[in-house]
């Protein structure tokens, strides 16, 4: 057999069975490929669900506020994927809801680029495009034994040719799947098991025994380490006061969080605290204790009961009170998700 015919016979073999597999309907492509940038598959898999359960097309998510969508994709991270999503499904409505068949076509909508548009054409309309992720460059440079890096113009013009060289014209969106697939579960960042490869034959990565090398690592900027403490203040009914980040703000803009400060300890948190929403702050001692990541910070968040007394939340702040049966519904940062929501409610 050829490279095509092997790589799809090891897909046909060994693939996963996952939600979305089980479909070639475009809209829910889209969204499983949307999900799954920046996200491992298994953290996927049940907001994949939910948001196909009450969003079953384009229009029905056009037709939903956007803070909607935000509380379905709570704790998914990278907000900014759902409201580019939200904005594509306005715009397939108001052409009628009919989804673009082709890559090129699909990259005229908002948020969708060209491995996006690969991936779905591919997938859900047979067309023979290649599409080019992590793991499929990863699979494609290794073959090559491509040294030079992924993300400059030439060498993604080269890895697009070799990816395309893999794709079957009968079964497009197989051979794509596969190289995903492959990339994640064989041919893996470290430790690749070269033995169980169907393209290992003709690969110079695994020829050279240093396949690992491929592609070159890249230079990752360190983390930076943050201090956070999150006011937890009940009012009556045992109500909870919230504040919404701001559409300016360049993280998770417009989702709903506890008071939060930077900082470390109870005297600075609460002088952090009366800065930044006015009145006079009082904190207990921690009562949960979080840690997470978001872009290039590592936080370790401490969430402490507060007293609260102050005329008015601070001029420029949205915020309300919320009782814990509403919370589910909002559109929570997933820091917030996990100090407040229990887990059967989300």
């Amino acid at each position: 057999m050829d490279a095509r015919a092997e790589l799809l016979a090891w897909y046909d073999a060994h693939r996963r069975d996952l939600p979305w597999r089980r479909t070639r309907e475009p809209w829910a492509v889209w969204v499983s490929e949307v999900m799954l940038q920046q996200t491992r598959v298994q953290t996927a898999i049940p907001y994949f669900e939910r948001f196909l359960a009450r969003f079953p097309s384009p229009s029905a998510l056009a037709a939903a506020p956007l803070d909607e969508a935000l509380a379905l994709w709570s704790g998914l991270g990278y907000y900014r994927r759902v409201r580019q999503l939200h904005a594509g499904a306005r715009a397939v409505a108001a052409a009628g809801g009919r989804m673009p068949t082709t890559a090129a076509e699909l990259e005229r909508l908002p948020g969708i680029g060209p491995y996006t548009a690969a991936a779905v054409a591919s997938i859900a309309f047979g067309e023979a495009v290649p599409v080019l992720d992590g793991n499929v460059a990863r699979v494609v440079a290794r073959r090559l034994a491509l040294a030079q890096d992924p993300a400059r113009r030439e060498t993604r013009r080269r890895l697009l040719a070799a990816a395309g060289e893999l794709v079957d014209p009968r079964r497009a969106g197989d051979s794509n799947q596969a190289l995903m697939e492959l990339g994640a579960r064989v041919c893996t960042p470290r430790a690749p098991r070269c033995a169980a490869c169907p393209l290992a034959a003709g690969c110079r990565g695994a020829e050279s025994g240093a396949a690992e090398a491929y592609p070159p690592p890249r230079a990752r900027r360190a983390p930076r380490r943050v201090r956070q403490v999150a006011a937890l203040v009940e009012g009556a009914g045992g109500r909870l006061w919230l504040v919404r980040r701001a559409e300016s703000e360049a993280v998770m803009p417009g989702l709903w969080e506890p008071p939060t400060v930077e900082a470390a300890g109870r005297r600075a948190a609460e002088a952090a605290f009366a800065a930044r929403f006015g009145g006079d702050w009082r904190l207990s001692a921690p009562v949960a204790r979080l840690r997470h990541g978001i872009t290039f910070r590592e936080i370790e968040l401490e969430a402490r009961a507060a007293r609260w007394q102050a005329a008015a939340v601070a001029e420029g702040d949205a915020a309300g009170w919320f009782t814990r049966a509403e919370l589910a519904a909002l559109p929570l940062t997933g820091a917030a998700r996990k100090l407040l929501v229990p887990p059967e409610a989300s």
